[in-house]
């Protein structure tokens, strides 16, 4: 089923949702080569059975935890001896409990944990940013409920820059790359010809923009894809969706996601040499057609615009080139100046209504929350607030934009 799913992907038939809404069931370890299966969720556990016993490709959430395990142990009863984090977001590190709560009723060694060394400093800064990340992740994916973990398996074995791990008869070559996170891992196993690629590959347009998140590093993301290319492997697994199998596919798929960041990487650069502007930049910049059309190009859950900032971020800083926005004034104090000069706050709503009904929800967004800043308490300016950024979250194309949209309509 999973690889039937994959093929429908590939033909821009079937997409993400399928591992959301079900047509794809959670809790099932499928096969799809000789000793590999792979328990998709919301993030993919991959499992390599070797004579020596088991090795993950991350662990999964929390809250698929005991399900992935009930899954794993149906498709295998082998102990478990190494995990490897792709990289230390908490939906791909969160999942080995119930596999060291096994061997320690079996009196077993529990599972070693393989990862970069900057993983370790990942997991402290979460700790210290608990409830930020609480806050920033229930917004990102409306879920108010949403519970941030307090405790985290540590790696036992990091490595800098490539790690060779030799278990039964497969040999796991893991290597670092910034990306996504400055803590990535992918890895190639030989012996099965398949390339284990983490976030480095998501079936939508990367996530190298995201922004609520810590800086993400497109060239040097770009790079690592192109060395996944050179190995001509014949199977690609991500970190979230279906497989990819077929060596054209697969070197197809990671080329085109390369010359994606690379093309934003280049022409951010270009503008910022010739003394642009960051909010002229995200105007111009531009994913080509042919590659924004890919089923795995998807701007679905980043968007190429967010790119384009955590560039100039990496190169440029975070002032944006505004002499007006190096040393900002009071949002509130700012709000009520314009309002003042519109002849008041609900003139300022008024006209952010006509923006949206003339399709410009840009200054829509920019107008309403200007006349709410103006006067917070005012209830017809809130209802007005929450029926525009409700539209606007609406016709959002990537979940980011939705979640951010959502959270300021029901505040």
């Amino acid at each position: 089923m999973l690889m039937q799913y994959a093929e429908r992907m590939w033909q821009g038939k079937a997409g993400m949702e399928g591992f959301i809404n079900g047509e794809i069931p959670t809790g099932v370890a499928y096969e799809i080569a000789d000793g590999v299966a792979v328990v998709p969720a919301f993030a993919n556990v991959t499992v390599l059975r070797t004579d020596n016993g088991l090795v993950l490709f991350d662990t999964g959430a929390q809250n698929t935890a005991e399900s992935n395990y009930q899954a794993i142990r149906k498709w295998c009863p082998d102990p478990v001896r190494y995990a490897v984090y792709s990289h230390g977001h908490i939906d791909h590190v969160c999942g080995l409990g119930p596999f060291d709560a096994e061997a320690e009723r079996n009196g077993a060694e529990r599972p070693v944990v393989i990862a970069h060394e900057a993983v370790k400093a990942r997991f402290e800064r979460y700790v210290l940013t608990a409830d930020y990340n609480r806050a920033v992740n229930a917004r990102q994916f409306g879920n108010p409920k949403f519970r941030w973990p307090q405790d985290f398996r540590y790696p036992e074995i990091t490595y800098r820059d490539e790690h060779r791990l030799r278990v039964g008869e497969l040999t796991f070559e893991l290597r670092h790359a910034r990306g996504e996170t400055d803590d990535h891992t992918w890895a190639y196993v030989p012996e099965r010809d398949l390339i284990l690629a983490g976030d480095l590959f998501i079936w939508h347009s990367p996530n190298c923009g995201n922004p609520q998140k810590v800086q993400r590093y497109a060239a040097e993301w770009a790079t690592a894809l192109r060395a996944m290319a050179e190995l001509d492997a014949s199977l690609l697994i991500p970190g979230h969706g279906a497989p990819i199998a077929g060596r054209e596919r697969v070197r197809t798929a990671l080329t085109d996601v390369a010359e994606y960041l690379e093309s934003l990487v280049s022409q951010t650069l270009a503008l910022m040499n010739r003394g642009a502007r960051l909010d002229e930049i995200i105007h111009v910049v531009h994913v080509p057609e042919r590659l924004a059309a890919k089923p795995y190009l998807r701007a679905a859950y980043d968007e190429p615009e967010f790119i384009v900032r955590n560039i100039w971020r990496l190169y440029g800083g975070w002032w944006d080139g505004d002499p007006a926005a190096l040393k900002p004034p009071r949002p509130d104090r700012l709000a009520s100046v314009l309002a003042e000069l519109a002849g008041g706050p609900h003139n300022l709503a008024a006209r952010a209504c006509r923006a949206l009904d003339d399709a410009e929800p840009r200054i829509a967004a920019r107008l309403i929350e200007l006349a709410h800043q103006a006067a917070p308490d005012d209830k017809d300016i809130k209802d007005t607030h929450r029926q525009i950024f409700t539209a606007l979250a609406q016709s959002a194309t990537s979940l980011m934009t939705r979640g951010i949209y959502l959270a300021a309509a029901h505040s």
